[in-house]
């Protein structure tokens, strides 16, 4: 029967199969509460797997990254669940953890507005707080696209149909909602406490502008509310200098909705660099002793590049 091996060296022998829960729950109550997967020889898995040789075991917690990375990837469904039972014609595609948040794609009828989104997170609270046990389990490929035809989610059969015929998915279940998903989750929506929606934007199915526009709804998710109010302080703080917004501000120049990455000078700024560029064609030599570029030289500095051509007033 298993001996395991945790991360300090010590070995916990059992005498029969195990689950990651078990061996966190036999060193402590506070560890298997924190709990939220297991790393066995290296590889992730939920605390709901099954140990049955001796292997190497670290229990993962919201104190370690991966718990972190778990944890975000967990919101991601639980946004899914929470538009579901708001908007049960929405259909569900794919919804991954990036960096800092997650993010997940829905194809609806109509934009998600930011009443939607507020409603929508207010939803992810009620189920987070109903504490609903997350349960991993497996279906033969043609089984899943089964599956998830019948309950009219074709955007997840079509996935499931590029996958090869002789595999097996791991699908998850959450109350009323089921994905398809490799894992691993947290083992109950308790766990998921601290989170904040935060945008909606569109992108194409797959990556590709000639299908259908999805709407993406982005979020982030944290171990502690402390984090989440340094991340939305230091977002904050970076847009008070967003170049775009101080441009406008500042009236230095404006963006165009045809052109939202070239900046047009304002007049008045364009008669300040007109008559800068009229003082340098008086005075080439001045211009080449002050290490300025000539307006009529060539070269990577030539009139265009602003920032060559001094303060301005």
């Amino acid at each position: 029967m298993p001996d395991i091996r945790l991360p300090d060296g010590s070995v916990r022998s059992f005498d029969k199969p195990v689950t990651v829960h078990d061996v966190a729950a036999s060193i402590g109550t506070g560890l298997a509460r924190a709990a939220l997967a297991g790393r066995v020889d290296g590889v992730l898995v939920d605390t709901s797997f099954t140990i049955d040789r001796n292997v190497d075991l670290a229990i993962i917690t919201d104190k370690d990254a991966d718990g972190v990375s778990i944890i975000r990837h967990s919101t991601a469904h639980l946004l899914a669940y929470a538009v579901k039972e708001l908007f049960p014609e929405a259909q569900v595609t794919i919804g991954p953890e990036i960096e800092n948040g997650f993010y997940y794609d829905f194809a609806y009828k109509r934009p998600f507005t930011p009443e939607d989104l507020a409603a929508i997170e207010k939803k992810m609270t009620e189920l987070a707080k109903q504490d609903i046990p997350v349960e991993r389990y497996e279906l033969p490929r043609d089984e899943a696209i089964a599956y998830f035809k019948s309950i009219g989610e074709a955007y997840k059969a079509e996935i499931i149909e590029s996958i090869p015929q002789d595999q097996v998915l791991s699908l998850y279940r959450e109350g009323a909602f089921t994905d398809l998903c490799r894992g691993p989750h947290v083992p109950s929506t308790g766990k998921l406490k601290v989170f904040k929606l935060m945008k909606v934007a569109g992108a194409y199915w797959r990556g590709d502008s000639r299908n259908e526009m999805l709407q993406r709804i982005y979020g982030t998710a944290w171990a502690k509310k402390e984090d989440l109010a340094q991340y939305l302080h230091m977002l904050e703080e970076a847009e008070k200098r967003d170049h775009r917004k101080l441009g406008k501000q500042l009236d230095l120049f404006h963006l165009q909705d045809e052109a939202p990455w070239h900046g047009v000078l304002a007049p008045q700024r364009l008669a300040a660099v007109a008559k800068r560029r009229t003082i340098h064609a008086s005075h080439p030599r001045a211009c080449r002793l002050s290490g300025n570029p000539h307006p009529d030289g060539d070269g990577p500095h030539h009139v265009g590049k602003v920032r060559s051509l001094g303060k301005l007033p």
